[in-house]
This record gives C-alpha cells, structure tokens and sequence, in this order.
C-alpha cells in the first residue's frame, strides 16, 4: 500500500490550497445559510424565498469544481485504488499517465464549452429565471474552475514525477 500523499516528500503544492478550500468552504456556508433561512421562513409564513434553490445550485457547482482541485492536488481523487495497488509499478505508472490524459480531457472540454456557453449567455443577454441577474455570471465560473483543477493536475503530477511515486 502506498502512503498518503502528505506524508510523502514534496508532497505539497507549490500553490497553498487555501484558495480553493476558502471558497470551497464559503460556497458550503452559504447553501447552510439560505437553505436553513428558507426553511425558517418556510415554517413561520408557508412562504419559501424564491431564489434559493438557484444561489444553492450554483453554489453546489461552485463547491464541486473548487473541492476537486483540492482533492486533485493532495491525490485523492475519486479512483478505483483497489486495484491499482495491485498493479506492477509500470502499470501504475500507466494507469496514473492514463488517468492524466482522461482528466486534461475532460477538463479542456469543461474550459472550451464552458467558455462559449458563457459568451453566448453575455451575448444574447439571458437572465436567470429566479433572481433575473445575468446568466453568464453563473456560468463564467465553469472555465475558471476548470482552468484551476487543470492546474493543480499538472502540479500533482509534476510532483509525482519529481518523487518517483506512482499514485
């Protein structure tokens, strides 16, 4: 079994985590915050605030995208290490380069489409159904995201290159 990422050497991100796991947090806080406001409001007035569920969906995209560059750079993304433990250290270097390329991927893809959904949104001016604010300020933040775990991708495997670690 391999060791934790943390505990190997040069382990850590050049870029400290704290940006991502601040917003990551924040976007948490605020689903806790309206959600619970909404609820209260709900149970006092048999009223519900009408923009909730679209700050807690954006927020919950918001969390997914910037939680996972966190857990890109410390390796812990959702894997089937099972067997890849069991794997020769060659494979594993396979499977990890594999990996890689399929996230760099998927991710480009997040950034390219992400980005033309995003002008077309500013283009032709569409409003949110609940709160009537810009479209393209909800999903501006799809490349962003995206560009940032490609980042902390590149620098997990950089390091793991460096350390001679296979996952």
């Amino acid at each position: 079994m391999s060791e934790p990422a943390d505990s190997q050497p040069d382990a850590r991100p050049r870029v400290p985590l704290v940006i991502e796991e601040t917003l990551a947090a924040a976007a948490m806080a605020v689903i806790c915050v309206i959600s619970l406001a909404n609820v209260i409001v709900r149970y006092l007035t048999d009223a519900s605030f009408a923009f909730t569920e679209e700050i807690s969906v954006f927020m919950l995209v918001f969390l997914a995208f910037f939680g996972s560059a966190v857990a890109f750079a410390r390796d812990e993304q959702i894997r089937i290490r099972f067997f890849a433990e069991r794997l020769a250290r060659p494979w594993r270097w396979a499977a990890t380069v594999i990996t890689l390329a399929a996230n760099l991927v998927v991710f480009a893809l997040v950034i390219w489409y992400g980005a033309q959904f995003t002008y077309e949104e500013w283009l032709f001016e569409a409003t949110t159904p609940g709160l009537g604010v810009p479209a393209w300020l909800y999903s501006m933040w799809l490349p962003v995201a995206a560009a940032v775990i490609i980042a902390r991708i590149l620098g997990r495997f950089r390091r793991q290159l460096r350390a001679r670690m296979p996952d």
